[in-house]
């Protein structure tokens, strides 16, 4: 019996528009992860990128539980020495809603080039509207 290895080519590729009101973040982002990575599939292989493409819509309606909205802190540096910048998550929310939800989603996939291939097939829009109506995108409920 020979081990199944997917191919690129022969990937079939979903979309997909998950509604991101009242979840939690971290659970969102996980569950979005595994299905950029294609781990829903029984054709899931590790090093071939067998995902579908996911649309978040409502960003900037995502849950964080207890404190983490305050103390919670988006963290970046210039790599000059005291170029760390910090931003409380609440004001993230408020200012830039999709990033907030790209960056969980991305540090969940594996770095290297083909975690950048994944974080590609990613659509996050802040609001209900989004552009990806000609896919034809299914939406998922997700399990939490």
């Amino acid at each position: 019996m020979k081990t199944y290895m997917a191919n690129a080519q022969d990937v079939q590729r979903k979309w997909y528009v998950v509604d991101a009101t009242d979840k939690t973040l971290g659970r969102l982002a996980s569950q979005v992860a595994a299905i950029l990575r294609g781990k829903n599939k029984a054709t899931f292989t590790p090093h071939v990128d067998t995902g579908d493409y996911v649309i978040i819509i409502n960003a900037e309606k995502v849950a964080l539980t207890g404190k983490k909205l305050d103390q919670k802190l988006y963290r970046k540096h210039s790599l000059y020495p005291g170029g760390l910048k910090e931003t409380p998550y609440r004001k993230m929310l408020e200012t830039k809603p999709e990033l907030v939800v790209e960056e969980a989603v991305r540090r969940m996939l594996p770095k290297g080039p083909l975690g950048s291939k994944m974080f590609k097939k990613l659509k996050v829009y802040a609001g209900a509207q989004h552009e990806h109506e000609a896919q034809k995108p299914e939406v998922l409920e997700l399990k939490y």
